[in-house]
């Protein structure tokens, strides 16, 4: 039986963020009764809060919008082919298994007029990563918004992550990794752009 202590049918629409983490903390709470724990021990009073807060920091990507941050530092093309950001790490939440995922980005783009600040690209990730999703759909997204919002004249994004629900259940195994590819414009059509690109984040 459900607990009385919270309307699990509760409606969302205009509540605060506030209100929305208190809602979430209830549901926690409610998590760790039925896994057989005691929300009332010592070592677990504040954790219903402490995880909702974790789990409003990791979805944030919700309450954001990747074409807003990468507007806010856009200039004039200054001559460069090929821009790669390498290595960009992140972390978001598989949608299947609501488990962690993690890893690197690398991102280029051939700039068609303008560019962007350098910065802006680890906070497109971030802000693309941080909702419940999949890797390949990260991997496209990141890709769609540079090409999107900057006009580029390709872009191409190489993730590499690791999945929990891969390792800390269903297979079990720990040295497994996934590597996914999307790339648009002129990435498309030249070969030797993307063995380019390839070659800069080895």
């Amino acid at each position: 039986m459900i607990s009385e202590e919270f309307d699990f049918d509760v409606e969302t629409d205009g509540l605060s963020d506030q209100e929305r983490i208190d809602a979430l903390a209830a549901h926690y709470r409610e998590i760790l009764r039925l896994v057989g724990e005691d929300p009332d021990r010592e070592g677990l009073l504040k954790t219903p809060m402490r995880a909702a807060k974790a789990m409003w920091f990791a979805t944030q990507g919700y309450r954001t919008r990747p074409s807003d941050i990468l507007r806010q530092a856009i200039f004039e093309y200054a001559g460069s082919r090929m821009v790669v950001v390498r290595d960009i790490e992140f972390y978001s939440m598989c949608e299947h298994h609501i488990l962690p995922f993690f890893g690197t980005v690398s991102v280029a783009y051939v700039p068609d007029g303008s560019m962007i600040g350098l910065s802006k690209l680890p906070r497109l990730v971030n802000a693309v990563a941080r909702k419940l999703q999949v890797q390949e759909r990260l991997t496209a997204e990141i890709c769609r918004e540079v090409k999107d919002t900057l006009s580029a004249k390709g872009v191409m994004c190489e993730c590499r992550a690791q999945h929990l629900c891969m390792q800390m259940r269903g297979v079990e195994k720990q040295l497994s990794s996934t590597v996914t590819v999307d790339y648009n414009g002129v990435f498309e059509t030249d070969a030797s752009l993307r063995q380019e690109f390839f070659n800069m984040i080895k």
